[in-house]
């Protein structure tokens, strides 16, 4: 395979596809990268060629099995995004300063702080989106939430790799909405909050 070159474009829109798939699937976006360098399908940039290796490849696919089922338990799904808040924000942003390597600091330092605030977003909208579900006592909203986010990664990162400008118009909608779920969604919980204390404070109080 002769070795593929990458215009600034191409770069900006596989760091903001890691940065934002990593925010909902952080250990798919790095099993179907390391997949896809693996099997010949793409060739990565330098600085995502550590991700070929097959020892990345096995322990990102056992990651992938057990995000897989935790996601479409109601509760544990919410725990398990409370925990990879601290994990999923700073390898976004690794993820996406990686795509220029040590070669092009100042767009790799760009592109970690859009693939951090990316990834932030996503991981936001992902976790109130959840939250929200889990109030309802029926289990089949979540799992399908859960099975969209499954779908939804691929599709961007292989719109990414294959028509940018088309991912840059999906990501400007997607964001758009995450933004307008995290006001509305943020608002039915804290609302959800007050009403739980207010009744539990007035039981008590009785």
């Amino acid at each position: 395979m002769q070795p593929q070159t990458f215009d600034t474009a191409q770069l900006l829109a596989l760091a903001a596809a890691l940065g934002w798939a990593s925010g909902l699937r952080l250990y798919a976006v790095v099993f179907l990268t390391s997949l896809a360098g693996f099997a010949g399908w793409v060739t990565l940039p330098n600085g995502l060629q550590v991700l070929q290796q097959p020892l990345v490849l096995g322990a990102s696919g056992l990651m992938v099995a057990a995000e897989f089922f935790a996601d479409k338990i109601p509760a544990l799904d919410t725990l398990w995004d409370a925990v990879h808040t601290f994990i999923r924000i700073p390898a976004g942003a690794a993820l996406a300063a990686a795509v220029f390597g040590g070669d092009h600091a100042a767009w790799a330092a760009v592109a970690a702080l859009m693939g951090g605030t990316l990834a932030a977003t996503s991981h936001v909208a992902k976790a109130t989106t959840r939250a929200a579900i889990n109030t309802s006592p029926e289990p089949f909203s979540n799992m399908l939430a859960s099975l969209a986010g499954d779908a939804v990664v691929p599709a961007m990162l292989w719109l990414a790799w294959t028509h940018p400008l088309a991912f840059a118009v999906a990501l400007g909608l997607a964001l758009v909405l995450m933004v307008w779920l995290i006001v509305r969604l943020g608002r039915f919980l804290l609302a959800a909050v007050r009403a739980l204390r207010q009744r539990y404070g007035g039981a008590a109080a009785s």
